[in-house]
């Protein structure tokens, strides 16, 4: 059985949190945290409270064990994006674009 886990409108934008992602997809949980626990980026800190929830929501609503769950898929959505205005030189303006993300995570026990 999967159980799933999201944040949404995180305030980090998809390209930052990517490469976490990529980075534990296929672990297990214990081995995601210790990975997220030694990143240098701050988005490692949303990322492991994902985690942490979707290992919460299986050992509390199914009665699976910890120890033995595996992240089977993690992945980020676009969410959105704030849109403000720099004013630049000869009366111009420009766009300053402020993305966020939603943050899946889906975790089964290894022997499925």
């Amino acid at each position: 059985m999967e159980v799933k886990a999201v944040v949404k409108n995180t305030g980090l934008p998809p390209q930052k949190v990517q490469p976490l992602v990529d980075m534990i997809r296929g672990k297990t949980v214990d081995e995601a945290l210790t990975l997220l626990k030694f990143a240098t980026t701050p988005a490692a800190r949303t990322v492991t409270k994902v985690v942490k929830s979707a290992a919460a929501n299986a050992d509390n609503n199914f009665q699976m064990e910890p120890d033995k769950l595996k992240i089977v898929d993690i992945f980020t959505g676009k969410a959105r994006t704030l849109r403000r205005h720099r004013i630049q030189p000869r009366a111009r303006i420009t766009p300053i674009l402020r993305r966020s993300c939603h943050i899946t995570v889906i975790v089964a026990e290894q022997g499925e």
